[in-house]
């Protein structure tokens, strides 16, 4: 009896020939903990920004860390206001393969009033080009947490 296994179409993408390189799909689930990190996460699902305060200098970090980065002590976890303005933008007119759609898209350092760095978010609701330094601008959040930083926008206020 002649078996034969079933054969497709596919091909593969050939990069190289010495030596022979190809493309090939690769997908697999990842599981990560976000370790120190899950309050910011957490504080999302509950339309919350959370950064960190040193416990030692008061320096204020819009992007929380564990340790201030200013004297080394322990920080705290503190709400963010909601509000702020754009201290600086650029605009994306190519993304990584989930923001692909959504380009050209602005991305937005947002300062906030009592906070000594940066948080860095997208800008939604205003035309490539039309932003600009000093904007005030507020926070928005998807409706349903993915527990990712995307979870959280910002519109012009």
């Amino acid at each position: 009896m002649d078996i034969k296994m079933s054969e497709t179409e596919d091909g593969s993408v050939l990069f190289g020939i010495d030596p022979i390189i190809i493309k090939q799909h690769y997908e697999i689930d990842y599981i990560h903990s976000y370790a120190q990190d899950s309050p910011f996460f957490a504080g999302l699902t509950k339309k919350k920004l959370l950064g960190s305060r040193c416990t030692s200098c008061g320096y204020a970090y819009a992007s929380a860390r564990a340790h201030c980065m200013e004297c080394g002590a322990k920080t705290a976890w503190f709400e963010l206001p909601l509000k702020g303005k754009v201290h600086t933008f650029t605009t994306c007119h190519f993304g990584s393969e989930a923001f692909l759609k959504e380009t050209p898209f602005t991305l937005i350092l947002v300062e906030f009033d009592g906070v000594d760095t940066l948080f860095l978010s997208k800008l939604v609701g205003v035309k490539p080009g039309d932003a600009w330094i000093g904007m005030a601008v507020k926070a928005r959040f998807l409706r349903n947490c993915k527990f990712k930083p995307t979870d959280v926008y910002f519109v012009p206020a």
